[in-house]
């Protein structure tokens, strides 16, 4: 059976105070694009090298797989005397522990890493040293601070990121070699990872590759995402290995940008942005996911349905989705094509894959107090288009 390597991911979302479109909008997004709200926000995307093994060329969030730096205890000198274990300041325990997100599920298999720190602390040390690697972005407090908003006077909205470093290409290679030597960094800086600033905002698990069972392919990860407020855009450097280029981009404007193929983007990502569009503002947004558990208490295996003609990627309350470990590893197939299988649901929470560069979102389920789902997003085709 496969193994999921544990990973953590960052969606950065930054504050964009004047409307029109981003720094990195092209003329034809922007044309297609409404005016941001006054207190609208953007996404930052970064461009995965084409070299990369897994997702080569999409645009994604910041993020990658957990190292057994992230969870070391050397780390506890550097939240020592103000924060500590158990909680690490991030608040009572949970009432009760999280169901397993799928039956059969290896968790934290395959590079999950150990330590004196709880995983929930790891990954979020993990999602900081990996915005930096990837982008140069600091998301760092100093050492013995309290938490954005958490002191008399702050309006508890969001963080500014420090400046990086003079020296940032050196100790960007030095930690993209060694992780340990983030630490160091951080005690050079006198700061600790803003694990307070980030917020639960849900996971993925890879799901089974349609050509075959035994997870090949390509890894698979266990990926917690994590959703970080801004009160303006940092300058973003990409590293120039892993990634190569960035878009700052509302919601509406990537959802436009993968339409028209001037990014790419992933089933899982897609989905998220679309999350993200149903909130006006960034004070929203932040308010919503301050509410929020601080632990990682859903996480969605998709089921791969193959089609006629299609895709269409089952998700957990779905009336097709099957709570199976058979499909930890299979997808499911069937004869229909894929607008068959659309017609006929009733209950659905699903993925149509069209194409590459073609998704549509079909959810009937009703946002609850702690997870909002995305809007019914359909494209209008002519019967005879090409996909």
């Amino acid at each position: 059976m496969s193994a999921w390597r544990r990973a953590a991911t960052v969606v950065l979302a930054a504050g964009w105070s004047h409307p029109g479109p981003g720094p990195a909008a092209t003329a034809a997004t922007a044309t297609a694009t409404a005016p941001q709200p006054p207190d609208g926000f953007r996404l930052l995307l970064l461009q995965r090298a084409g070299t990369q093994r897994f997702l080569p060329g999409a645009h994604v969030f910041p993020g990658g797989a957990l190292d057994p730096a992230d969870s070391s205890a050397d780390w506890l000198r550097l939240f020592a005397p103000r924060y500590a274990p158990p909680r690490f300041g991030l608040g009572p325990p949970p009432a009760s522990p999280p169901p397993p997100s799928f039956p059969g599920l290896r968790q934290g298999g395959g590079g999950g890493a150990e330590g004196a720190l709880p995983e929930d602390v790891a990954l979020r040390i993990c999602a900081v040293r990996e915005t930096f690697e990837e982008a140069g972005v600091l998301l760092l407090r100093p050492r013995g601070s309290e938490p954005a908003g958490a002191g008399p006077g702050e309006p508890g909205l969001a963080l500014a990121p420090l400046l990086p470093p003079p020296e940032l290409g050196a100790w960007r290679s030095r930690v993209r070699r060694d992780p340990r030597c983030f630490l160091r960094l951080c005690e050079r800086l006198d700061c600790a990872p803003d694990i307070w600033a980030l917020r639960s905002w849900g996971g993925w698990l890879t799901p089974a590759r349609p050509s075959g069972g035994g997870g090949g392919g390509g890894p698979r990860f266990d990926t917690a995402f994590l959703l970080c407020c801004l009160r303006e855009a940092p300058p973003v450097e990409p590293d120039g290995a892993e990634t190569v280029a960035y878009k700052w981009l509302s919601p509406s404007e990537a959802t436009e940008s993968f339409l028209s193929k001037e990014i790419w983007l992933a089933p899982p990502q897609f989905y998220e942005i679309r999350r993200l569009e149903t909130f006006a503002s960034l004070s929203a947004l932040y308010r919503f996911s301050s509410g929020y558990p601080l632990e990682i208490t859903e996480k969605w295996m998709p089921i791969v349905l193959l089609t006629a003609d299609g895709t269409i990627s089952l998700l957990p309350g779905d009336e097709l989705y099957k709570k199976d470990s058979y499909f930890l590893e299979n997808p499911m197939s069937t004869d229909k094509k894929t607008e068959e299988i659309l017609k006929e649901g009733k209950v659905v929470n699903r993925i149509a894959i069209h194409s590459s560069h073609l998704y549509e979102i079909y959810v009937s389920l009703l946002s609850k107090s702690k997870h909002v789902y995305p809007k019914n997003y359909v494209v209008h085709r002519s019967p005879t288009a090409h996909l």
